[in-house]
């Protein structure tokens, strides 16, 4: 009887939802976890990019699928010969999103802008220091230094001032820490005493006008009535946070969602196979890693991680964790990049060569430390306990004790973005097509004062290298520089590289115009339920 009431639960449930989704009324998306922040400029993971993405919008986008930077909040820009000016027209009608606890006055203009740079740029700005003044983003790609001012020329035109060539600069206000939030919004706040509402209770121009947050349950949004591209055709919008992949995979079967995220790898042939899903994949722009803190002992010795990287049976990983879809990962940068170094040659899983690394290092009998364990779900790494053992076992047989530590999502990156930690799970989705957002943003010299540097290793041959491919133009001149880079990586060794995955999305065959984004987002502006 049991199982009868359940079975009818079932079917009722995804009644429900083919039938609510007739209507175009509620699009229920099972997302992986909780956001850290609801204001993606102090914010570096994708958790937290999904959620607000469909909040605010950003000067340029990348066109939906592709990489390609097309005009958004700004029409249209230019800039100087010298590669020092960058003067960009806005758009003008654009509404902010009015809500229960906001009305705007007036449309979006240069002011809102300049205050969404400023915010970051200027600790006297009286929101800097809101949600702990942590921009690592903007502070890991050094945009402190490169951008010497922003200048309102008129309402409707901003002038972008560089200190230096910077060659992806346009490509970067694509990105999720460049969304621009509302000065009048935040001028309210502030006068009310509730500067804290600014990261927590999002305004924004975009698809979507957020309605409530249940922490670690759901979040709520509805279709932007007045957005400048049009309303979208989902009426109303759940995340229901579900951090368990197997779960999340019961429920899209139960239609008690439409979409799901990072499905388990186990579970993909039974996707496959059903006839009301479709599996959609695509090769991963991404990274997992294991990160050596090279501020702590043994990891400042190069010796030691070395040995790391020769004790870690990567390809069996692929194997046990990722069930094929994915394969071992040699450079920081993943293949399908421009100026990927395929001469690089790897570590080999090679026990008794860590052994003799590690007494030549003075560690004959090992050592004790710590590993963190990614505590979510990543195509880069789908199962960050599991994976974990796996390591320990491996680190285990050249003599390396490890303790197996993880906290909540957010806990976890705040803390290991202050150097918590000692060797640490994580990985990268590209955000901009660029090199430079995975050699700079997560290797380079600024990006340990960031935060987003998990090695907090600063290597001056490196640094200059990445530096110097950022001022100059030429593609050809760039992926050499980059090309170095990575062996200069290879051979300080601050991480083992552990592979580059495919991402997997998987949805109701009522959902149409979903595109799987290159940069690892999940974008429903242009979804629709038929």
């Amino acid at each position: 009887m049991k199982k009868l009431m359940l079975l009818f639960l079932a079917v009722f449930a995804v009644s429900c939802t083919k039938n609510s989704s007739d209507k175009g009324d509620t699009f229920v998306f099972c997302s992986e976890g909780s956001p850290s922040s609801f204001n993606p400029q102090v914010a570096t993971d994708g958790t937290t990019f999904d959620a607000t993405h469909a909040v605010y919008n950003r000067l340029v986008e990348f066109k939906y699928g592709t990489t390609e930077v097309i005009p958004s909040l700004a029409e249209s820009w230019e800039a100087s010969k010298n590669g020092l000016e960058y003067t960009f027209k806005l758009r003008r009608g654009v509404k902010f999103h009015k809500t229960d606890f906001f009305t705007p006055t007036r449309d979006f203009n240069a002011d809102d802008v300049i205050f969404s740079f400023d915010r970051q740029r200027n600790a006297e700005n009286p929101f800097h220091n809101v949600s702990g003044g942590t921009y690592e983003y903007f502070v890991s790609m050094d945009m402190g230094n490169i951008i010497k001012n922003i200048v309102k020329v008129d309402d409707y035109t901003v002038k972008f001032q560089l200190s230096k060539p910077e060659a992806p600069f346009v490509a970067n206000l694509a990105m999720d820490f460049a969304s621009i939030l509302s000065k009048e919004y935040a001028d309210k706040l502030q006068a009310e005493g509730k500067l804290d509402n600014l990261d927590n209770i999002p305004v924004g121009t975009g698809a979507f006008i957020f309605v409530r947050y249940k922490k670690d349950t759901l979040i709520r949004y509805k279709a932007n009535p007045d957005y400048f591209s049009g309303k979208v055709k989902i009426d109303k919008m759940v995340y229901a946070i579900t951090p368990d992949a197997s779960v999340r995979y019961q429920k899209l079967k139960a239609g008690e969602c439409h979409l799901v995220t990072y499905p388990a790898p186990a579970d993909l042939e039974s996707m496959k196979a059903s006839s009301e899903i479709k599996l959609m994949e695509k090769p991963g722009f991404n990274v997992g890693y294991l990160a050596m803190n090279t501020e702590k002992k043994p990891f400042d010795n190069k010796l030691v991680r070395k040995a790391v990287n020769h004790a870690l049976n990567r390809a069996s990983y692929i194997n046990a964790i990722y069930l094929g879809n994915a394969e071992v990962a040699k450079n920081p940068l993943p293949p399908t990049i421009w100026s990927y170094n395929e001469d690089i040659k790897d570590y080999n899983y090679d026990p008794e060569k860590a052994k003799s690394l590690l007494a030549s290092a003075g560690f004959p009998s090992g050592f004790q430390t710590d590993l963190w364990v990614l505590p979510v779900s990543r195509p880069y790494i789908p199962a960050g306990k599991k994976l974990g053992e796996m390591m320990q076992a491996d680190l285990a047989a050249v003599g390396i004790k490890t303790k197996l530590v993880s906290y909540d999502w957010p806990t976890y990156l705040d803390k290991s973005s202050k150097g918590e930690h000692t060797m640490l799970q994580l990985g990268w989705t590209g955000d901009n097509g660029d090199p430079d957002n995975f050699l700079n943003v997560l290797l380079g010299c600024e990006a340990v004062k960031g935060g987003a540097n998990r090695a907090r290793w600063c290597d001056k041959e490196f640094n200059s290298l990445i530096m110097k491919a950022k001022e100059v133009t030429d593609q050809g001149q760039r992926a050499s520089l980059y090309k170095k880079a990575q062996e200069v990586f290879k051979e300080e060794a601050p991480w083992v590289t552990v592979a580059h995955s495919k991402v997997f999305r998987a949805m109701l065959n009522n959902v149409e115009g979903y595109k799987i984004d290159p940069l690892g987002r999940n974008i429903f502006e242009f979804v629709e339920l038929k």
